[in-house]
Protein backbone atom coordinates (compact mmCIF):
# COMPACT_ATOMS: atom_id res chain seq x y z
CA UNK A 1 0.00 0.00 0.00
CA UNK A 2 1.45 3.38 -0.86
CA UNK A 3 1.21 5.98 1.95
CA UNK A 4 2.73 9.40 2.68
CA UNK A 5 4.62 10.39 5.14
CA UNK A 6 6.06 13.13 6.03
CA UNK A 7 5.65 14.44 2.67
CA UNK A 8 7.58 11.38 1.77
CA UNK A 9 5.86 8.17 -0.19
CA UNK A 10 6.14 4.37 0.90
CA UNK A 11 5.48 1.28 -0.05
CA UNK A 12 4.42 -0.59 3.16
CA UNK A 13 2.85 -3.86 3.46
CA UNK A 14 1.68 -5.74 6.66
CA UNK A 15 4.56 -8.50 6.18
CA UNK A 16 7.36 -5.67 5.69
CA UNK A 17 5.90 -3.85 8.98
CA UNK A 18 5.69 -7.18 10.73
CA UNK A 19 9.61 -8.00 9.25
CA UNK A 20 10.55 -4.70 10.34
CA UNK A 21 9.58 -4.57 14.13
CA UNK A 22 10.67 -8.68 14.55
CA UNK A 23 13.42 -8.24 17.81
CA UNK A 24 12.59 -4.88 18.66
CA UNK A 25 11.68 -4.18 22.32
CA UNK A 26 8.56 -1.97 22.80
CA UNK A 27 8.63 1.10 24.58
CA UNK A 28 6.94 1.93 27.40
CA UNK A 29 3.59 3.09 25.92
CA UNK A 30 0.83 5.40 27.15
CA UNK A 31 -1.19 7.46 24.61
CA UNK A 32 -1.15 6.21 21.09
CA UNK A 33 -0.15 2.74 20.28
CA UNK A 34 -0.37 0.19 17.53
CA UNK A 35 -0.79 -3.54 18.15
CA UNK A 36 1.85 -5.98 16.04
CA UNK A 37 1.13 -9.25 17.25
CA UNK A 38 1.01 -9.32 21.06
CA UNK A 39 2.63 -6.54 21.99
CA UNK A 40 1.87 -2.68 22.10
CA UNK A 41 4.04 -0.60 20.22
CA UNK A 42 3.89 3.53 20.26
CA UNK A 43 2.86 4.83 17.49
CA UNK A 44 6.00 6.98 17.14
CA UNK A 45 8.28 4.24 18.02
CA UNK A 46 6.78 2.00 14.74
CA UNK A 47 6.49 4.96 12.56
CA UNK A 48 10.09 5.32 13.05
CA UNK A 49 11.12 2.03 12.83
CA UNK A 50 9.28 1.90 9.52
CA UNK A 51 10.72 4.57 7.74
CA UNK A 52 13.56 5.30 9.17
CA UNK A 53 12.51 9.06 9.75
CA UNK A 54 13.28 11.11 12.66
CA UNK A 55 10.19 11.21 14.93
CA UNK A 56 9.83 14.49 15.06
CA UNK A 57 9.24 14.50 10.69
CA UNK A 58 5.79 13.13 11.43
CA UNK A 59 2.77 12.96 13.25
CA UNK A 60 1.20 10.32 14.87
CA UNK A 61 -2.23 10.99 12.55
CA UNK A 62 0.12 9.78 9.79
CA UNK A 63 0.97 6.27 11.01
CA UNK A 64 -2.22 5.55 12.52
CA UNK A 65 -3.71 5.87 9.11
CA UNK A 66 -0.95 3.85 7.46
CA UNK A 67 -1.36 1.15 10.11
CA UNK A 68 -5.06 1.29 10.25
CA UNK A 69 -5.22 0.64 6.74
CA UNK A 70 -2.53 -1.86 6.51
CA UNK A 71 -5.16 -3.58 9.04
CA UNK A 72 -2.84 -3.31 12.26
CA UNK A 73 -4.96 -2.14 15.72
CA UNK A 74 -4.38 1.73 16.76
CA UNK A 75 -5.61 2.47 20.41
CA UNK A 76 -5.04 5.33 22.73
CA UNK A 77 -3.75 3.97 25.83
CA UNK A 78 -4.02 5.88 29.26
CA UNK A 79 -1.66 5.92 32.54
CA UNK A 80 -4.49 4.43 35.01
CA UNK A 81 -4.32 1.47 31.88
CA UNK A 82 -0.70 1.33 32.14
CA UNK A 83 -0.39 1.38 35.79
CA UNK A 84 -3.38 -1.17 36.68
CA UNK A 85 -2.41 -4.58 37.35
CA UNK A 86 -3.90 -7.55 35.45
CA UNK A 87 -6.37 -9.69 37.38
CA UNK A 88 -3.85 -12.51 36.88
CA UNK A 89 -1.09 -10.78 38.82
CA UNK A 90 -3.06 -9.28 41.42
CA UNK A 91 -1.51 -9.99 44.80
CA UNK A 92 -3.40 -12.15 47.33
CA UNK A 93 -5.37 -10.66 50.09
CA UNK A 94 -4.03 -10.85 53.61
CA UNK A 95 -5.81 -10.23 56.44
CA UNK A 96 -4.12 -8.72 59.41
Amino acid sequence: MRCVIARFPFELTKAGVLESMKGVKPEPAIGDVVVIGRRQYPVKQVGEVVTRQDRRDFSVGEVVRAMTKLGFTCLTVTAEEQASPSPSSSPSETTF
